[in-house]
């Protein structure tokens, strides 16, 4: 039994990878994840062909520029093996990863950005506990129900 597609939003600085990154490349590891919520919604949660929002954030405007999909199951961010990665984490072995990816690959960027100052004006049909509108929260990765999908969808 295939379980039924799941939809995510993920937050990626556009001078470290943008949506155009994505579109030129196909298909990307998404490294450097070090949150483990995070790490956790990739690592149990996503499944291949699951749709995902792609987030530009730290930016002039940041908000929802693209769509993708993920990949490829779940396995373990090389960088966190690596000395020299910023995303290096000594407590990892190979043995026992600590983190771990999916591969992200491009569906198409949206005709416009849709806002994160549009985005809020949403709030009471995205849901009180909706990641990218609530106070405090930083998560990079996180899912969206098939309703938050279709709304913010809707806005492009």
């Amino acid at each position: 039994m295939t379980p039924r597609k799941r939809y995510w939003l993920m937050k990626s600085e556009p001078d470290a990878f943008s949506i155009d990154d994505l579109q030129r490349v196909g298909t990307e590891p998404w490294n450097g994840v070090r949150n483990y919520q995070a790490r956790n919604f990739m690592r149990d949660g996503m499944h291949v062909d699951d749709g995902v929002l792609f987030y530009h954030s730290n930016t002039k405007v940041p908000g929802v520029v693209g769509i993708a999909r993920v990949a490829s199951t779940a396995y373990p961010d090389d960088t966190q093996f690596d000395p020299k990665s910023h995303y290096h984490d000594p407590k990892a072995t190979r043995e026992q990863p600590r983190w771990f990816l999916v591969d992200v690959a491009f569906e198409r960027k949206l005709k416009r950005t849709i806002a994160l100052e549009e985005i809020k004006r949403h709030t009471d049909e995205l849901g009180e506990g909706f990641p990218l509108t609530a106070r405090g929260s930083r998560l990079s990765v996180f899912p969206v129900t098939a309703a938050q999908w279709k709304l913010l969808l809707s806005l492009e």
